[in-house]
């Protein structure tokens, strides 16, 4: 058995073609390997930079991607259509549908735009089969409106990736069936809601992800962040559960390739 069919963690979301990341990619995904991370799911949030995206998952066995556009590229980058998104989803490294969704913090001036974009988005994943990944940021109603009443349409797969919303909105994702990912913000000493959240969500409905190149969990927030350090999430998130760290990941492993069934 090679070593990628035995992989002990996985990074099921980072932006591996973000500057920050693919100035040093070689040594990030060695870092990743030697840390025990030997699956990693590279996001693309623009259609502009799709060629970057795929090259990387082509270059590097370990790696997948997913192609969406992120809500605050709903207006400025050109729009995926569902069959753009079905043709994408034909290559054998696309795994996941997104990362798209929902985000207010800066402004709700875009929120029609985004709307339109996240829904092709649920309809491909919808047609597809792939899990939808979700990214939703101070939209808590009009994202629990929107999964509720297109899942009660059709029913999708989904992964609520970097969870930070409320405690409602991770109750109304779980009754669908819906997976949540925890990012290097549950070992934020601020973070004791989410902690709480992370605590009460079902063992086989957790995913972790760093996130990177933003986001890097104590001990290194502050600094960029990489796949390797989801090492660490998955170290605090097993003592919050009172787990050996291998169980956890063993855990949240198995969880990822139940919801990314695709990956290999």
């Amino acid at each position: 058995m090679s070593p990628l069919d035995q992989a002990k963690i996985v990074d099921s979301h980072c932006h591996l073609d973000f500057p920050d990341l693919l100035a040093d990619l070689d040594h990030v995904i060695e870092r990743a390997k030697q840390a025990g991370v030997n699956r990693m799911v590279t996001i693309c949030t623009k259609p502009s930079k799709n060629t970057a995206t795929l090259d990387i998952a082509q270059q590097f066995p370990e790696v997948y991607f997913a192609q969406g556009i992120h809500p605050h590229h709903a207006v400025t980058e050109p729009k995926l259509c569902v069959d753009d998104l079905l043709a994408l989803s034909m290559h054998p490294k696309m795994i996941g549908i997104g990362e798209s969704g929902l985000d207010y913090y800066y402004t709700k001036e875009t929120a029609k735009s985004q709307q339109e974009s996240f829904l092709n988005h649920i309809m491909a994943a919808q047609e597809s089969g792939l899990p939808l990944i979700v990214h939703s940021r101070n939209a808590d109603k009009d994202m629990a409106t929107i999964l509720k009443r297109e899942y009660g349409n059709k029913s999708f797969s989904c992964v609520m990736h970097c969870f930070s919303s409320g405690r409602k909105l991770a109750e109304e994702c779980l009754e669908m069936g819906f997976y949540l990912s925890f990012s290097g913000i549950l070992t934020f000493k601020s973070a004791i809601e989410l902690q709480e959240i992370f605590l009460s969500t079902p063992k086989d409905r957790i995913l972790i992800e760093t996130d990177s190149p933003y986001l890097a969990p104590v001990p290194f927030r502050g600094q960029r962040n990489e796949p390797s350090f989801v090492s660490e999430i998955a170290d605090f998130g097993a003592k919050l559960l009172n787990l050996e760290t291998a169980t956890f990941a063993e855990i949240t492993t198995s969880n990822f390739y139940r919801l990314f069934s695709t990956a290999g």
